[in-house]
């Protein structure tokens, strides 16, 4: 993968079994035309089906071609290692297809990092320092926490005005922990210390396990370094 990412929005709410539906079309385990009845009885209009189907083509279906690679590793995942929970794979695709929902990944991140819940109110805040005060910023960082509460990784509380972190996703073992932490680094754009993954907010929902830098070093993807303070650092390789 190349680390150039265009802002695309994810300005639409996305249901996992959308997500992994798709996943299973790329796969050759479900037909297209599955999907498609799926997204005919969830949207009332064409126009609405249009816009999810695009997001839908961009995580599984139809990836960028700096990514596709990346998604084909998800995808024989997806067949190999059954147990991986979808909402796995389709997390490592939208942070790095969707810059936007990347961001708001790690502001929910460091917002519950010490107390496992914050408010939706602080992460639409930070939301507009970076994206500004506009209409279409809440309303795609709604579609995100949306999307969150229905993939599990979260509970809205309150009406929405409150976010609380639900049980994390252990990986310990699985061969899947190289590809998201790949997705982690491509996503953060630089080289990351291997002491600090696990506390990566990008990486909130999951726990990694095991020694990570003997399972980043079977990685093809990835290459191990130690930087001038003598730090092991992960990047992604040229």
């Amino acid at each position: 993968m190349q680390p150039t990412k265009p802002r695309i929005g994810f300005d639409r709410f996305i249901r996992l079994e959308w997500a992994t539906k798709a996943l299973e079309v790329r796969n050759g385990l479900a037909e297209i035309a599955e999907l498609e009845a799926i997204l005919g009885e969830a949207h009332s209009g064409l126009a609405a089906k249009k816009k999810t189907r695009t997001i839908l083509n961009r995580l599984w279906l139809e990836p960028r071609d700096d990514i596709e690679l990346f998604a084909q590793r998800a995808a024989e995942f997806f067949n190999s290692e059954r147990e991986i929970p979808p909402v796995v794979l389709t997390w490592g695709m939208a942070i790095v297809t969707y810059p936007f929902f990347a961001r708001v990944i790690e502001i929910v991140g460091r917002l519950t990092s010490l107390q496992s819940e914050c408010s939706s109110a602080e992460v639409h805040r930070r939301m507009e320092e970076v994206y500004g005060e506009r209409e279409g910023t809440r309303r795609m960082t709604n579609m995100v926490l949306q999307s969150l509460a229905d993939w599990g990784i979260i509970a809205r509380h309150n009406k929405g005005k409150q976010i609380a972190l639900k049980e994390p996703i252990y990986l310990e073992g699985s061969q899947v922990i190289s590809w998201i932490v790949e997705a982690c680094v491509y996503t953060s754009g630089r080289s990351l210390s291997i002491a600090a993954i696990d506390y990566n907010p990008l990486l909130f929902p999951f726990r990694l396990g095991g020694s990570l830098s003997y399972i980043l070093s079977g990685s093809d993807a990835l290459e191990l370094r130690v930087d001038s303070a003598g730090n092991q650092i992960v990047t992604i390789r040229d």
